[in-house]
C-alpha cells in the first residue's frame, strides 16, 4: 500500500485559514480593542548583509501553534511582562514590546534593549475565529551575538533577504502566515535597515484590522481602504484594493 504524500507546506497554512473563515464573523468597531483578546509581541531583528536588508527568521517545530512555519522571534505577553500603568493609553503596545524583548531573548538568545524598538504595526484577527491572538510588530537593529536557540521552539534560524523568503514561499518551500508575510512584502522594498526605522518612525503604527472573504479564486484577507471591506460589500466589488489572496501560490498582495 502506497505511504500517503506530505501535506504541502503552503497547504496547511491555508487550509488552516480556510476553515477559519466559516466561523468569522463580521467586523465590529470595538473589536480591534477588544480587552479579551489575547495579546503577543514579535520582533524583527535586522541587519545588513551583503546583498542587502537580512531580517532574522526562526522555524517553528512541526506541532503546535503555527506549526512548521517560518516566524519571527516572538509570542504572547506573560504577567511579568506588565507594568504598574494599565490606564497608560500605550500601555499594551508597551507589555507587547517587553514580551516581544523577552521572547526574543528565549527563543533565541538574543539581548534587545527595549528602548530601541520601533513599533510597526499591529495586527487584529478576523472576529469570530475559535483563536484570536492581537499581535504588535515591533523592529530593531541586531543587537550582536551568537543565537541560541531553544529546542522545543525553534527547529532552526536564518537570516534571510525578505524577497528570498517570499520566494521559498511562492515555491511551495516555506510555510507563512498572512501577517508574517505582508510584513516580508513591505521590508523587501528597503535597502537597509535604517530605511526600515526611518519609514517606521514616519508612517508610525499601521494597524491591520483584517476581515476574512472567499473571493472567486479562493480565501482572501481584507484590510481597511479596500472596497469590499465592509461587511455589506460584495467580495468583488470594484474599486480600491487591499488584501492579500491566497488561494493559490504564489499569493497576491494588492494595495492602492
Amino acid at each position: 500500500m502506497p505511504m500517503p504524500m506530505p501535506t504541502p507546506p503552503e497547504d496547511r497554512a491555508v487550509r488552516t485559514l480556510s476553515d477559519a473563515l466559516d466561523g468569522a464573523r463580521a467586523r465590529l468597531p470595538e473589536d480591534g480593542s477588544d480587552p479579551t483578546v489575547p495579546v503577543a509581541g514579535t520582533l524583527l531583528p535586522l541587519r545588513d548583509g551583503a546583498d542587502g536588508l537580512e531580517v532574522l527568521m526562526l522555524e517553528r517545530p512541526d506541532r503546535g501553534s503555527f506549526a512548521g512555519a517560518w516566524v519571527f522571534p516572538g509570542g504572547k505577553i506573560e504577567p511579568g511582562d506588565r507594568d504598574s500603568s494599565p490606564d497608560d493609553a500605550d500601555a499594551e503596545e508597551n507589555t507587547a514590546r517587553r514580551a516581544a524583548v523577552r521572547e526574543t531573548h528565549e527563543e533565541c538568545g538574543l539581548v534587545v534593549d527595549p528602548g530601541g524598538l520601533v513599533t510597526l504595526s499591529c495586527w487584529d484577527p478576523p472576529p469570530g475565529l475559535k483563536l484570536r491572538i492581537r499581535t504588535w510588530f515591533f523592529v530593531a537593529p541586531d543587537p550582536g551575538g551568537a543565537l541560541v536557540l531553544a529546542p522545543d521552539e525553534v527547529e532552526t534560524a536564518e537570516w534571510v533577504r525578505p524577497a528570498e523568503m517570499l520566494a521559498r514561499h511562492g515555491r511551495g518551500e516555506a510555510t507563512l502566515y498572512p501577517p508574517t508575510w505582508v510584513t516580508l512584502h513591505g521590508l523587501a522594498q528597503h535597502p537597509d535597515v535604517e530605511s526600515v526605522l526611518g519609514a517606521a518612525r514616519i508612517a508610525g503604527v499601521e494597524r491591520f484590522e483584517t476581515v476574512a472573504r472567499r473571493g472567486g479564486e479562493g480565501p482572501m484577507l481584507l484590510w481597511q481602504g479596500d472596497a469590499a471591506y465592509e461587511a455589506d460589500a460584495d467580495a468583488e466589488a470594484e474599486g480600491a484594493r487591499h488584501r492579500l489572496e491566497i488561494g493559490a501560490l504564489p499569493w497576491r498582495y494588492l494595495r492602492d
